[in-house]
Parts: C-alpha cells; structure tokens; sequence
C-alpha cells in the first residue's frame, strides 16, 4: 500500500498555514517565532490549540481559535492551495498498475476534505485515517501502528509519503518504508532525513514513469 500524508506532501500548504499563524498571532500583538511553530507544527489541531491557549496565554478557549484558524483555512483549501507537483499525476500512475492507496494526515478533517474533493484526490484513496480522530500526533510510532491496524495492511507492506521529519521518524519506527518530500518548510533539515528515509524526493515527478 503507498500511504500519503496531504499537508505539504500532497498540497502545498505550508505558507498558508505560516501566514494564519503570523496573522493570530499579530492581531494579539505578539511575534512569530520558531519557538511557537515548533509547538503547532507536527500537532494535531486540538493540540496545537491548547499548546496556543497556554503559550501565548489568551482568554479564549481552544475551540474558539480552533474556529479562528478554521475560518481562516476554508478559503485556501477550498480554493486556492495547489497540488505539489506531479501529486495527481503519480496517484494516476499508481491506480493504473492497482497498487491501494490511503492517507494518513494530521489536517482538520473538514478541511482536508475540503482539499481531496477539490483536487481529485478522493477518487484515488481507499481510505482516510485522520490523527485527530485517533487523538494521536503523527511523530509517535503508536499513531501509525493503529493508522497500519485500521487500514488493515500490515506496516511492513505500507509505502508512507511525508515532509515531515518527525512523522518520517515515527513511521520508520513503526516498520513502514518511508519516503521523504520535499517542502520549503524543512528544506533545511533534507540531508538529516535523507539520513533515515528509504526514499527522498524534491517532487512526485521524479517517480513518473514515461509511458
């Protein structure tokens, strides 16, 4: 089974959550730092609300600036995130020679619906997993022995696709085969997963096969 992860491996969301974060976080006049994006990151959405909540010390609940941040996604995932390159194109390719496909992803639910619909990936996954729904964060290899459990695939038969060092690691360690990608926002940190991955890659071109 290839398993993907949607935030910045399959769209390319990662300035339009950078610019929701500096937007909150401006409108309460504090900064941005990489101390806070380390905090929100790799959380999934509650999480990264209470984390939120607690660091910047704010009056509101955790359900209201997950409303916040909800109402200022819809229009990116409804409308204006693109597709990494080659994404749709390599699913197609996958569907072609019958191999499954599922996603894994840390997204708020109605937003990554939101994005699968209007990309076409939907038509592709067999299933959806949603850490959220499992209220477990993506870097912790138990997140992805249930994920493997629900899909019904053993991890050691799991292809798993993620920008995301962190969730990179915790799949390694739960026994699937990990294939790095590329995205700006740890663009830094390629040679450390180009160090435990089995695979990288800078785009889903580069496993096009020509016809």
């Amino acid at each position: 089974m290839k398993l993907f992860d949607l935030d910045g491996t399959l769209i390319d969301s990662t300035s339009l959550w950078r610019d929701i974060d500096i937007a909150f976080l401006e409108k309460r006049g504090l900064p941005w730092t990489e101390e806070y994006n380390d905090g929100v990151v790799h959380a999934i959405f509650p999480q990264a609300a209470q984390f939120t909540k607690e660091y910047c010390r704010l009056e509101e609940s955790p359900d209201e600036i997950m409303e916040e941040w909800l109402s200022m996604a819809r229009e990116g995932y409804g409308r204006t995130i693109p597709a990494k390159e080659g994404a749709l194109v390599y699913l197609e390719q996958c569907r072609q020679t019958g191999e499954q496909m599922a996603l894994f992803t840390s997204a708020e639910p109605s937003l990554c619906r939101l994005a699968l619909e209007r990309h076409g990936f939907d038509r592709y996954l067999s299933q959806v997993v949603y850490a959220q729904e499992l209220q477990m964060e993506k870097r912790s290899p138990a997140a992805f022995v249930e994920a493997a459990r629900r899909l019904g695939v053993p991890p050691g038969e799991i292809t798993f696709f993620d920008d995301s060092p962190v969730s990179c690691r915790g799949a390694k360690a739960a026994g699937f085969t990990v294939v790095g990608v590329w995205d700006r926002c740890f663009a830094d940190r390629e040679a450390e997963m180009r160090g435990f991955c089995d695979g990288y890659i800078h785009s889903f071109q580069e496993l096009i096969t020509p016809d």
